[in-house]
């Protein structure tokens, strides 16, 4: 399935963009690259002309295959700019024309590790200009010049409130410790070794449970966060991952392997924890983000990563490709 375009209307002298990706937000699964939907909403607000060619590969890998024609058949309609492209197989399919420029968006463990990571590096040599969330990813596309910008953080929708109200709103209990896994139970997410370690900090604190929260409406996941005592992550790769940002914008502490760019975005703040990917250390971890008991300066460091400040650097980097090529 294709979704038809979306148009968000920008200024008559703005520029025409053509944003194609495989994860984008439909009624059947709403929070399928939200990320991407508020990037794009952000950029219409500053008075660029954005359409949108979702092809539905989560849905069905076949329409991987019908995506070449529907971009043609857009392209027909519309005088578009350039193409930003999100993830690997809109990459290839975006490059299916030669006429505009590319920007390529690589966002995590795809361009990492398996088969699609060398695929995501021919992509990169086929984009004229490519973007890594973090250095993690843009040290895999072994490319020269790779431009690392994370996607942006809605703070206005994610920010502090009190941890009772939070609760109180989800009908969770007020004496319970939560730990909050936050996104789907992918492999790569490594759910069973976060079960395991939280069996390991229950005999210490018994109080401790873990909050699962995935398919949920995106409204409510700031409710989560607030309500939460601590955000853990526990994957094997990521590139900037979007629920740790999210969390910090709410100063929620943080348990997470070493993964992305999670290490320098913590730096030595207070409230957050980099864990082993083993059982004893991760509970240790998860044990230590409880006894800080509170919440954290994280937002202070989000905010310079917000929509509307990526997108201002997202602007750029289009102005950029269009003068140089």
């Amino acid at each position: 399935m294709t979704l038809s375009p979306s148009r968000l209307p920008g200024s008559p002298t703005s520029l025409r963009v053509l944003t194609v990706t495989n994860m984008y937000p439909t009624p059947a699964r709403p929070i399928l690259g939200t990320f991407v939907a508020e990037q794009v909403a952000s950029l219409a607000a500053r008075g660029l002309a954005i359409d949108v060619l979702f092809i539905d590969g989560p849905g069905s890998t076949w329409n991987y295959l019908r995506g070449p024609g529907q971009l043609w058949k857009t392209l027909a309609d519309t005088g578009y700019d350039l193409i930003h492209a999100h993830y690997v197989f809109s990459g290839l399919i975006a490059r299916m024309q030669r006429r505009l420029p590319i920007v390529l968006t690589h966002h995590g463990i795809e361009a990492q590790a398996g088969w699609t990571a060398p695929v995501c590096r021919l992509a990169s040599r086929l984009a004229d200009i490519t973007i890594a969330t973090s250095p993690a990813v843009a040290a895999a596309l072994r490319l020269p010049d790779v431009t690392i910008l994370p996607c942006g953080v809605n703070t206005d929708l994610f920010h502090p409130m009190p941890k009772a109200e939070a609760r109180a709103r989800l009908g969770l209990p007020q004496d319970q410790s939560l730990v909050l896994f936050l996104g789907a139970p992918r492999p790569e997410k490594r759910l069973p070794l976060i079960e395991a370690a939280v069996r390991r900090l229950q005999e210490d604190v018994p109080a401790a449970r873990l909050l699962k929260v995935h398919d949920q409406p995106r409204e409510a996941i700031p409710l989560y966060l607030n309500a939460a005592d601590a955000l853990v992550l526990a994957s094997v790769a990521e590139g900037s991952p979007v629920a740790v940002r999210e969390a910090m914008a709410c100063n929620l502490p943080v348990v997470s392997t070493d993964v992305g760019d999670v290490r320098a975005l913590f730096g030595d703040l207070p409230g957050h924890f980099i864990a082993a990917a083993e059982v004893d250390d991760l509970a240790a971890k998860l044990r230590a983000a409880l006894a800080f008991a509170g919440r954290t300066a994280g937002r202070e460091r989000i905010l310079p990563w917000s929509l509307a400040a990526v997108a201002e650097k997202i602007e750029g980097i289009y102005r950029e490709v269009l003068r140089t090529r």
